[in-house]
């Protein structure tokens, strides 16, 4: 890419030496004249509101002017929501408001007018039960605050987990121009001059001190040292793995989902996106012109390639369902199974997200297996993702594999079905023991997560390395949200034997930080009467693999009778939001999105 590019200025792509973006000095007579054609050809949708000559558009105007913008700022100018998910409950995201400053001067300089709005923000550390009870609420949220108000574009200001996936749903569903700007990574942990990685080192952590390997002291230093900056996860959990498919999906300028939360070239990216984002409403680039089955798939490629947390899965469907594009799990198996598993990071891997950016990031990952994408993907660039990524490198192949030199010749996810999951259930077989990828053992069961807690470390607990755990009422309606409760911690007993992982089953998700032998997700759930429901202590399951299944070897005929005389539990609302939860939210395979929220198209 030569320094005075002036196309690659223009759209606001990377330079490859500094990794910022390059930005445009100032409308030139050329950008004002596509201006004045685009003005002619089509009316802006915020003059439905500010262009009226009647008392509603007086209103309208005055209202803006009385918080001191004089009417020139938003008459005949793209009006840019800025959609924010700050929350200083949400410290993934604690930073954003800053994030929002920089997309304004942007705005400001391609001659819009930013207006900066604020949606739920859902804190996966401290919500309970789970975030993803309220990913669809905040969508809703995103959704309803575009469609209601003077916006002909809107930035889209996110980072922990959910949060990525609700601001795309709820933008997608309306459908105007829409550009992401991801908060980041907070900075590598540090202890005893160990790299330490949020999420990851703590489970790895709480089994040491479990187990009696580590004290009460140092458990303390690693919580005072394992999460020191503003940024969501620094390993490759849900909240890396979204932003990280959102780029792929060509809804991020080019090289911005990575780049560390504290770096100024996030702020510069951010500014870069106000301008691109204004310049997208002259263009009439929507989402819907982006995410196609194309981009989806290269998603999925992406996620396969950079062993991305399992509850990619559940938001690419979700997604998918929101423009009317069926994504059947069986795509995900087919396109793991030709897709090498590259980037060597926490948890699959050795390093953390600062690592993955400073090696290239995203397009360092896509321009490897560019082979396997569909390179005429558009994005918001303006651009295909074969020209975005065209100029992209390597600068560390330890940290990005080479197609040649995997990690893993197939992708981080699988799909497994069976007795046990008949519409299906997942595996990141890139954090397993390969010791347990086939494997037959007797069935450990809990009810629910309270008696998890409660059994689990008993030292009279029947169970063995060669278990297999089993949770029961954690998922889409049982959880109720399905909790990212799928890691069933491995009982106290067998830690201080030196086991480290076993095989655990269940209908929940699982942190993308995670990692182990943990079949998630099966279909149907327990609450609704799915085969988990039915499973006993003493019940042999099989798991497969490399075969893609999960069994319960007992009869047809005792399941059946089982299934028969099963009662479903009692619901846990009764009102508000929550029941309309319970009363339309769908199964796992299907994406947990609401039934009401699906295109009405899909195929």
């Amino acid at each position: 890419m030569r320094h005075g590019d002036r196309e690659t200025q223009r759209r606001g792509e990377i330079s490859p030496c500094l990794k910022t973006p390059r930005l445009k000095r100032g409308p030139s007579w050329f950008d004002q004249t596509l201006t004045r054609k685009f003005m002619e050809k089509k009316r802006l949708r915020s003059q439905d509101w500010f262009g009226r000559k009647d008392e509603q558009g007086m209103i309208h105007r005055a209202w803006m002017r009385a918080e001191g913008f004089h009417e020139q700022v938003f008459q005949n100018k793209p009006v840019i929501g800025i959609c924010n998910s700050w929350s200083e409950l949400t410290n993934c995201n604690a930073h954003l408001r800053l994030v929002a400053e920089a997309v304004k001067r942007g705005v400001w300089q391609a001659g819009g007018f930013p207006l900066e709005f604020p949606t739920i923000s859902l804190g996966e550390a401290v919500m309970r039960p789970s975030t993803m009870l309220y990913r669809n609420l905040m969508a809703m949220d995103v959704e309803s605050s575009i469609r209601a108000n003077p916006l002909d574009g809107v930035v889209l200001l996110c980072g922990c987990d959910k949060t990525t996936p609700a601001q795309l749903m709820g933008a997608a569903s309306v459908n105007i121009p829409a550009i992401v700007v991801p908060g980041g990574p907070m900075l590598r942990g540090m202890w005893r001059g160990k790299e330490i990685g949020s999420g990851t080192d703590i489970w790895k952590y709480w089994d040491e001190l479990r187990a009696g390997r580590i004290s009460e002291e140092e458990w303390c230093e690693i919580e005072g040292s394992i999460s020191r900056s503003a940024g969501h996860c620094m390993v490759m959990g849900t909240a890396s793995t979204m932003t990280s498919l959102t780029e792929a999906l060509g809804m991020t300028l080019t090289g911005c989902a990575n780049i560390p939360a504290p770096d100024s070239r996030r702020y510069a990216f951010a500014e870069a996106s106000g301008r691109r984002i204004v310049e997208m409403v002259y263009e009439d680039l929507k989402p819907s012109d982006i995410i196609t089955q194309k981009a989806i798939e290269n998603a999925i490629t992406v996620d396969m390639a950079i062993g991305g947390s399992t509850n990619a899965i559940i938001h690419l469907i979700a997604l998918a369902g929101r423009l009317g594009i069926k994504l059947p799990l069986s795509l995900f198996d087919e396109i793991s199974r030709r897709t090498p598993f590259i980037a060597n990071v926490r948890p699959s891997g050795k390093y953390l997200m600062e690592d993955f950016f400073y090696a290239g990031g995203i397009p360092a990952v896509m321009k490897e297996i560019s082979s396997l994408l569909h390179l005429d993907a558009m994005t918001v660039t303006g651009k295909t993702i074969g020209e975005n990524i065209r100029n992209a490198r390597c600068y560390n192949s330890e940290v990005i594999r080479s197609m040649d030199n995997p990690l893993h010749r197939e992708g981080g996810t699988v799909i497994l079905y069976g007795n046990l999951a008949p519409h299906g259930a997942v595996i990141k077989q890139t954090a397993a023991d390969p010791k347990l990828l086939k494997h037959r053992g007797r069935a450990v069961v809990f009810e629910n997560y309270e008696e998890m807690r409660q059994r689990v470390d008993d030292p009279n607990l029947d169970v063995d390395e060669t278990c297999v755990l089993v949770l029961k009422n954690a998922g889409p309606k049982g959880g109720p949200g399905m909790p990212e409760w799928g890691q069933l911690p491995i009982p106290s007993k067998l830690l201080r034997k030196g086991v480290e992982d076993m095989v655990r089953i269940s209908d929940a998700r699982m942190s993308g930080t995670s990692y182990g032998t943990v079949v998630l997700h099966i279909s149907p759930e327990s609450a609704v009467g799915g085969p988990l429901a039915i499973v006993q202590n003493g019940d042999l399951i099989e798991l497969d693999i490399p075969n893609r299944k999960i069994n319960l070897l007992v009869s047809d005929e005792e399941i059946n009778r089982r299934l028969a005389a099963w009662k479903p539990p009692k619901p846990p609302y009764d009102r508000g939001y929550e029941k309309l939860y319970l009363d339309h939210v769908l199964q796992a395979h299907e994406g947990v999105d609401f039934d009401f929220l699906r295109a009405t198209n899909l195929q």
